[in-house]
């Protein structure tokens, strides 16, 4: 997982890099439209295509014979019917190249998350800092060291029986670097960005290897006492056409978009 995740993060992260600083529309319209195309050729390769063709005429025959025997209550139920029957069968085909396409999403949809989903701290602005312990870490207390251009501005609160330790820290000015916990026995690293988004921004080091899948834009936590390390960005979304919304609206509506212009060039019914 650690291997998939560094492979992932070099090559989103080298994609999405020069778009740092940039509306975010610039990189995710030629994205969402990459992703379209992925969709297209997985259907392509793994869906029945000829059979899928068959199922569509199948529905649109069953509501033609609905419309046309409506004083047919006969009629219009057989008809019914065979619309219901034709649409589960349309859904068990499509299944197989929707099972195929989850595995590469969900590890793709997590770097995106990390780019499109938060924004850096602005200089002026505070976040909170929270270590979560194991059950064999309740009760300790690390020092939180940060780097120039950040300052720690509460000491360490408690909560949930000890086993959550937070701060409060304060931007001062643009920087990426590194906050420190220091523990007796090791030092701990989480990085910090401060200034104008969109950034490669991870919100949470994990020591879990699933946790890992939804933040893996750092590496994992070293089996020790700490469960994991959050720095709470605030979250982002994407401005166009007069809306504010989330990164992954867009993505799939641009996405679906691409798919339904260049499926007769991929020769893909769906």
């Amino acid at each position: 997982m650690e291997i998939i995740r560094s492979i992932m993060s070099a090559l989103i992260g080298g994609i999405l890099r020069p778009f740092s600083g940039h509306n975010a529309m610039l990189s995710l319209v030629p994205l969402s439209a990459l992703v379209g195309m992925g969709m297209l050729w997985v259907l392509r390769r793994t869906s029945n295509q000829e059979g899928i063709r068959n199922v569509k005429a199948r529905l649109q025959a069953r509501i033609y014979e609905m419309r046309l025997f409506v004083d047919e209550p006969l009629l219009v139920w057989q008809a019914q019917w065979g619309l219901i029957s034709a649409n589960v069968r349309y859904i068990g085909m499509m299944m197989v190249p929707a099972l195929v396409m989850t595995a590469p999403m969900i590890l793709v949809f997590g770097q995106l998350e990390c780019f499109y989903g938060y924004t850096p701290l602005e200089p002026g602005k505070t976040a909170i800092v929270t270590v979560q312990m194991k059950s064999t870490g309740i009760g300790l207390t690390p020092a939180l060291r940060a780097p120039e251009g950040i300052v720690v501005e509460t000491p360490p609160v408690h909560v949930d029986g000890g086993r959550q330790v937070s701060w409060r820290i304060r931007a001062l000015r643009p920087i990426a670097g590194d906050l420190q916990l220091v523990f007796p026995d090791q030092t701990l690293k989480k990085s910090v960005h401060a200034g104008r988004g969109p950034q490669y921004l991870s919100e949470r080091r994990v020591s879990s290897a699933l946790d890992l899948l939804w933040y893996p834009g750092e590496n994992r936590l070293a089996a020790g006492s700490v469960d994991w390390i959050e720095l709470r960005y605030p979250q982002a979304t994407v401005s166009a056409l007069g809306l504010d919304l989330h990164w992954l609206i867009w993505l799939l509506a641009l996405s679906m978009l691409s798919a339904l212009l260049l499926k007769g060039r991929f020769r893909v019914s769906f």
